[in-house]
């Protein structure tokens, strides 16, 4: 429960943080952002684990590099389900799949070593 809670934190954090840096990233209301980091982590919790096992030989290839393509397919699919967020296409899609792994890590690992 606390990984995922972390998550959905990255997830806040990273859309928000890049709002404020790329123009082309619009959030219209903090509710908004609140339902794309819930959209966002169910797609990921229900459809990302099928698209990795279908695109694993292209994983492989590319040692592993593909799944950022993956997560930014998976952002682009929950800004579909939200209206009031538009993340400006794939481009940013991909910005926003490196930082959210980015801060992913780094509060895992102060969780980590907090306890």
């Amino acid at each position: 429960m606390k990984k995922l809670f972390m998550k959905y934190l990255s997830i806040l954090a990273t859309i928000y943080l890049l709002s404020l840096v790329l123009y082309s990233i619009h959030i219209d209301s903090i509710s908004a952002l609140l339902i794309m980091g819930l959209v966002l982590l169910g797609v990921n919790l229900v459809l990302k684990p099928i698209l990795l096992l279908i695109t694993l030989p292209l994983s492989l290839l590319t040692l592993g590099l593909f799944s950022f393509i993956v997560n930014a397919w998976m952002i682009m699919i929950a800004d579909h389900f939200v209206a009031d967020i538009s993340m400006g296409g794939f481009l940013n899609s991909l910005i926003a799949a490196f930082i959210i792994v980015l801060f992913n890590h780094l509060l895992t690992g102060m969780n980590k070593e907090s306890c």
